[in-house]
């Protein structure tokens, strides 16, 4: 398998922060570089996130969604967020302490139903019942 260049940082940079907030900017700096659809920038002591790990902690579900449309990978963040209970319950079923398991920025996954409001209520639901059975 060939092996292709690093992506520029400064743009995997650009890609990661916009996703905070920007899709307009996201949409342009994924098609000016497909692969960085799911690079990942280390904002220091191991801090990683990805522009869908962006995305997912602010809430942004039209970001988020156009990332999973185009290629990004899901993780158990976006899932709380968008509100796919089926796949938090079964991750959580698998692997009971990924509940504690901190995000981009060390931010809680309840904290990702939160963000996701109305469409998350159920998720939100179920992880303030998994965190109250276990304190």
């Amino acid at each position: 398998m060939e092996t292709k260049p690093a992506i520029e940082a400064s743009l995997v940079q650009q890609f990661v922060g916009n996703a905070h907030g920007d899709l307009d900017r996201v949409k342009e700096l994924l098609a000016q570089e497909p692969a960085l659809i799911n690079a990942c920038w280390d904002w220091g002591g191991g801090d990683f996130e990805t522009a869908l790990g962006a995305a997912s902690h602010m809430g942004r579900r039209d970001i988020a969604e156009f990332l999973l449309e185009n290629g990004a990978r899901l993780d158990l963040f976006a899932a709380a967020m968008l509100g796919k209970l089926d796949i938090v319950k079964a991750t959580l079923d698998a692997f009971p302490e990924a509940i504690r398991t901190p995000g981009p920025h060390g931010i809680p996954l309840i904290a990702h139903a939160k963000a996701g409001g109305e469409d998350a209520k159920e998720v939100l639901e179920l992880l303030e019942n998994a965190v109250s059975k276990t304190s």
